[in-house]
Order: C-alpha cells, then structure tokens, then sequence
C-alpha cells in the first residue's frame, strides 16, 4: 500500500549556469552551459517521493506567471498532487541563480522578494490520509500551520532546516518530531561547535529525532540518546544541487513506509547519491530500482537523456 506524504514549502525557478569554477570576489568566469528548471526544497523533495514510487502531495506557493504554469505542469506530469498550490496573482515565482562547477558543487543566490513569506496560505483539504508531513523553513507561516495541523491529527512530521531566521525556526523545530538540518543550518540556529554537541542542544522533548546532513561525509543522527553516522554513498558527483531536497523526500517517504529512522536514513542516502550522479534537476531523480541497486553495491546509473 502506498503512503502519502504532504510537502510544505517552496518552489523556485532555478537559472542554472555551469562554470570551470565558482568566482571569488571580482573575478570574470566562462559559462559552458546554461540550464532552465524547477527546484526549491519542498517542490523537489515531493518529486523525488513520485519517482521513488510514493504519492506525494505538494502544498506552497507560485506566482501568476509562466515559470508557475511550467513548475506544477511538470510536478502534475511526475505523479505529484498540487491541487494544494496557491497562486498569488501579482506575485512572481521564486526564483534563483545556481552556478555549478566542474565537480558539482554548487553556489546559489536566491531572490525571495517577489514572494514575501507571508503571502499564501494553506488549502482547506484535511490530513486524514496522509501517512507524514514534510515542511521546509523557507516558508515559515506554511511549515508551522501544517506542522500544527499534523500534532493535532497525530501524524509524524519531518522538518527540513536550511535557512531562516533562529528565533522563527525554534518554534518549528519544537513541534517537528524529525528535525534535519544541513550542517549550515544547524550552525546557524546552535551555533559553533562539534555538530554530536550542537544535535543534543536542539532536543525539545524525549523521542525526538535530529539529525545533520554533511553532503560526502554523510549525516549524523541522534536517535534514542546515542549519536550515528550514516555514511554517504560514493558517486561521481555531476551536481549537488536539490541533494539535501532529495535526501528529506526519501527520509519522509521512508518513515511514511515504515521505515526506522536509521533506515530511513541510508535509503535517503542512496537517492540523495543517485542524484548528485545525474544532475538534471527534477529529470534527474532515481526511481526505486535505481536506489535498490546502488544500495547493493552496484554503480549509480545515469539518468536515461529521454
């Protein structure tokens, strides 16, 4: 049986420019190619569940504009359910510039003015069948609305912490019952220090699962009181951009199944590993084959170029 999962969050429309090397201050750099598509955490992350064999449901906001039209056209067309999508008729879709090196690293500067955080809101439709929910902090007032929905209902929830403002996330990371940050975003809302310290001091009650996404060097769990690496799976990096997006829609799709956390969190490893092999924004996403293999051992395929 499948398990539905509601992601809460952005969506942007990526400019994807693929250079030698990411500039430093003041220095001129060759694009060697160019690339239009979709992303944003939320967005991203309910694709990656379609394709993995999921139903996933997405709940965010898009401007009236083309980029919107195309974003959930494309969603529709990948399985996902955007029946929850608000648009804002005189805003403009989020958007973002990605510079992408040679080794698939990445450096991104978002523009989120065109769509203040407080515009939109979320759809009326229930939680009743929805086995967990996945928000973002990149759109506060959804993630803590749907949070608050999902304790009331009794369904488990995952937050996604990369970026926003400490004093607004510390509300969302006490009602979420998995909380994964990127290590800068853990920095960001503890601090400096070792990241196994910095996981214990974001605790809020007994039970509660944080964890630290390090790109190649894995992530670190604090699962019952005892802190676990999970190793990355190693790939020939193509792009890293919508990897950690990737990894929670995995992670939630996981537990959604029935997965313990651990568990959970080395099937997220595979695809996020899948992903970073293919590039390809929301074309690039493994399906459960793909995830299957690479976990037993065999190399990550590329994508099929169709």
């Amino acid at each position: 049986m499948k398990s539905r999962v509601v992601c809460v969050g952005n969506l942007v429309h990526d400019e994807v420019f693929q250079v030698d090397q990411i500039p430093g201050v003041g220095i001129k750099v060759e694009v060697r190619g160019y690339e239009s598509r979709f992303g944003g955490p939320a967005a991203t992350a309910a694709v990656a569940i379609s394709h993995l064999g999921g139903i996933a449901s997405y709940w965010g906001r898009v401007g009236s504009d083309a980029a919107g039209e195309t974003a959930i056209r494309i969603m529709r067309e990948a399985g996902v359910d955007c029946d929850g999508v608000v648009v804002i008729p005189d805003g403009r879709t989020l958007r973002a510039i990605v510079l992408v090196d040679r080794m698939g690293e990445r450096c991104i500067v978002t523009d989120r003015l065109s769509l203040p955080p407080e515009r939109g809101n979320l759809p009326d439709a229930g939680l009743a069948d929805a086995a967990v929910v996945l928000a973002d902090t990149r759109w506060p007032r959804g993630a803590l609305l749907a949070l608050q929905r999902a304790r009331e209902a009794g369904i488990p929830t995952v937050l996604d912490v990369d970026g926003g403002l400490p004093s607004v996330n510390t509300e969302l990371v006490t009602l979420a019952d998995h909380v994964v940050f990127s290590s800068q975003g853990l920095f960001e809302f503890a601090g400096e220090g070792d990241l196994a310290t910095l996981l214990r001091s974001c605790v809020t009650r007994p039970g509660q699962v944080i964890a630290a996404t390090r790109g190649p060097a894995g992530s670190l769990w604090l699962v019952d009181g005892a802190i676990v690496p999970v190793p990355a799976f190693s790939v020939a990096a193509v792009d890293t951009t919508g990897c950690g997006d990737v990894f929670h829609g995995a992670y939630a799709l996981g537990l959604a199944e029935g997965q313990a956390p651990l568990e959970a969190a080395r099937f997220a490893a595979a695809v996020a590993a899948i992903k970073a092999a293919r590039g390809q924004g929301w074309h690039g996403m493994g399906d459960r084959a793909a995830v299957q293999a690479l976990m037993a051992g065999q190399p990550a395929a590329p994508a099929d170029p169709s």
